[in-house]
């Protein structure tokens, strides 16, 4: 599966909650993750995230979808971080 996930965490937790998502997807722009994850390991990254949020402050959103290839995307403006995913 292919996720872009987007955060908006207490400032108190958001270095955390980074660090535990680059672990699992690659970094786009401040709080937007994407990459492909298996659904063990996206399971396994939202069980870590949830004991570190606080529901009633911070929200995480996740999009899914099966591939890259089933999402368009256009940029305007600076890419913030350019990747290239080697298999």
């Amino acid at each position: 599966m292919y996720i872009v996930l987007m955060y908006d965490i207490n400032t108190k937790r958001v270095g955390k909650v980074h660090k535990i998502i680059k672990q699992y997807l690659n970094w786009i722009q401040n709080s937007v993750f994407e990459g492909s994850i298996t659904e063990k390991k996206f399971n396994e990254l939202k069980r870590k995230l949830k004991i570190i949020i606080k529901e009633n402050e911070d929200s995480i959103i996740y999009f899914e979808t099966l591939t890259k290839k089933n999402l368009t995307f256009d940029i305007t403006g600076i890419e913030k971080n350019k990747y290239e995913k080697f298999l």
